[in-house]
């Protein structure tokens, strides 16, 4: 028997989020712990008239690709994903990894070579259609996050199954006060201020991230100055960061250091010219989330926290910016702590994670 959750969850996915119409070409990419919600995706896509194409990635070859593929292998084109990518009108992602550190070993920079290598060219087609992603749990994941799978699917469940749009009018409140501004967070080894003059703030609401609840934007890249500490950790590519302290002149990392992971860490601002550079400040608004589960899908979003990427800015409008990078890593902060603020325009908008 089907749970009625996957099918609640499949409906929002294909008829909300990319909202998936008759003639529709839908990629959906799914890895087989996320088979379950695969299915009723691709059966809801057929039903309303699309063409879906399923990418079945098992991910169980990523540690033997990236220990054993030569320079060339690893800088190769991605000739048949950019094909894939120009096919399709609209992209479902469905995530779930069977072990989250299988690249823990892996050197990264070899790590950063493929991405550099590979990712930009299909993100470019990518982010220019609509698209989601979700994260789907699994025992790994579970592990992980130091509970049990029953306990992680009912916050999953609980996070993704709300009424987004209702969301997202309360999201577009806080937008009018963000959109423009001058934004300074202070925290615990933290004061760190940078401009939004010219840039719009985009309200996230079930549109590319599921689960959703944050409101983001780019800096104005030269704008960001002073020092930030981000007290959660981050696992990436099945590398474990934390204690993550950064100082920035002119928008620029000028020192950077990690309690652990600090060789991820260099690898991550070396890949590229823009990697050094700030890409999105983001604000968790779902407070549906509680716990950080060192996961940045579900961390990013936790009510009362923010988010910081390393790298490239998404190019739209709203929401966007100018800096171009092959990394775009989200590093999330508590500002549940005490002391912690966020000031738009030297005013406060959030206190130890009330919103005020």
């Amino acid at each position: 028997m089907t749970d009625s959750r996957l099918t609640r969850l499949a409906k929002i996915l294909v008829t909300y989020s990319v909202a998936v119409r008759a003639g529709d070409k839908v990629l959906i990419s799914v890895n087989p712990a996320a088979w379950p919600l695969g299915k009723e995706v691709y059966k809801l896509t057929l039903k309303l008239g699309a063409f879906p194409h399923l990418v079945y990635a098992p991910g169980e070859l990523d540690y033997f690709f990236y220990q054993n593929a030569s320079h060339q292998q690893l800088t190769r084109k991605p000739e048949v994903a950019l094909m894939l990518a120009n096919w399709a009108d609209k992209f479902i992602r469905l995530y779930s990894a069977k072990n989250n550190s299988q690249l823990a070993t892996i050197d990264p920079k070899r790590l950063m070579v493929h991405s550099k290598a590979t990712v930009p060219p299909v993100q470019k087609v990518m982010l220019s259609k609509p698209w989601v992603l979700t994260e789907f749990p699994s025992e790994s994941m579970a592990q992980t996050a130091s509970m049990s799978l029953d306990e992680l699917e009912d916050i999953y469940f609980k996070a993704c199954l709300k009424d987004w749009a209702k969301t997202k009018r309360g999201l577009n409140r806080l937008k009018k006060k963000l959109d423009g501004a001058k934004v300074t967070l202070i925290g615990q080894d933290t004061n760190l201020t940078m401009s939004f003059k010219g840039r719009l703030f985009a309200p996230c609401a079930g549109n590319y991230n599921m689960p959703d609840g944050e409101i983001f934007s780019a800096p104005v890249t030269t704008s960001v100055s002073g020092k930030i500490y981000f007290d959660l950790p981050s696992l990436r590519s099945g590398h474990v960061v934390e204690g993550v302290y950064l100082e920035f002149k002119a928008g620029r990392v000028v020192k950077a250091r990690a309690s652990r992971g600090q060789n991820y860490l260099k690898a991550a601002l070396a890949t590229d010219k823009g990697a050094s550079h700030v890409g999105e400040l983001g604000i968790g608004t779902n407070f549906g989330i509680k716990k950080a589960m060192l996961n940045t899908l579900f961390d990013e979003k936790i009510g009362g926290t923010i988010h910081m990427a390393l790298g490239n800015s998404y190019p739209d409008k709203i929401g966007g910016g100018t800096n171009r990078s092959a990394l775009h890593w989200d590093i999330v902060k508590d500002m549940r702590l005490k002391g912690s603020q966020i000031l738009a325009n030297g005013k406060a908008i959030l206190k130890e994670g009330k919103f005020l």
